[in-house]
């Protein structure tokens, strides 16, 4: 219900106030269903004649219709404020502020082509099937990785609702996350997706806290972006060509 449009609020139990912290640990699990989605779209694409430059730029958009370009929002919200303000209290005023300016649109535009041009350079479906799958697992951890590291500096929105969850529950979401690169791929390119996928979410923590003193649910969808692209150049270096 919060990181897609998928419709599964019927599934939901009401009643009460939702404890996202108490859900963090399946934020990885969202990205195996948006990133295999996107994996199949990708396949169905070559199958039926698709260049592989089209397919991918096919399966990523189905990924943004399937999370309403919630992270790319948070992406493009965070390059304008961290980029445009003077001070962190006018950098929130600018990630607040729903135009998108140059340092929003040049990220966005960044963001799609790395990912577009990593898909397209794995060309086979499988491989690009399990690509976006640990991108997408990695990529929620990488929220994971700045919700344990950083305190939410406003009182309301995404990152507040969410709070901090326990080192456990986190430490789950973490752990599948680094099972899946394991298991769906080869030791070498897994290792190296692990290790700088959760490097670049960690810089972006480094980066956030000298910024603005801590996330907000625009950072982390940012960190999410980020870490996806670092996922998929990586496993592009390792198999395209």
């Amino acid at each position: 219900m919060l990181l897609t449009r998928l419709p599964v609020a019927r599934f939901a139990r009401f009643g009460g106030p939702a404890d996202l912290a108490r859900c963090v640990w399946a934020f990885p699990v969202v990205g195996v269903v948006v990133g295999g989605i996107g994996g199949l779209i990708y396949w169905l694409g070559r199958w039926v004649g698709m260049p592989p430059l089209l397919g991918a730029v096919w399966a990523l958009a189905v990924t943004m219709i399937l999370t309403g370009g919630l992270h790319e929002d948070g992406l493009a919200d965070t390059a304008d404020g961290f980029g445009g303000g003077a001070s962190p209290g006018r950098k929130m005023e600018i990630m607040r502020d729903s135009r998108i300016g140059s340092y929003g649109a040049l990220a966005l535009v960044l963001s799609v082509v790395i990912r577009v041009g990593a898909l397209a350079a794995l060309d086979r479906p499988m491989i690009v099937l399990c690509a976006m799958i640990v991108a997408g697992m990695v990529g929620r951890s990488g929220i994971l990785v700045l919700l344990l590291a950083l305190p939410a500096v406003r009182a309301d929105g995404m990152g507040a609702s969410v709070g901090r969850p326990s080192a456990g529950r986190a430490g789950v979401g973490l752990g599948l996350a680094v099972v899946a690169a394991l298991l769906l791929l080869q030791a070498r390119p897994a290792i190296a997706v692990i290790v700088l996928g959760f490097g670049a979410a960690s810089i972006m923590a480094r980066v956030a806290h000298s910024q603005i003193g801590g996330h907000t649910g625009d950072v982390l969808g940012a960190s999410e972006v980020v870490t996806e692209c670092v996922v998929l150049t990586v496993v592009a270096c390792s198999f395209g060509g």
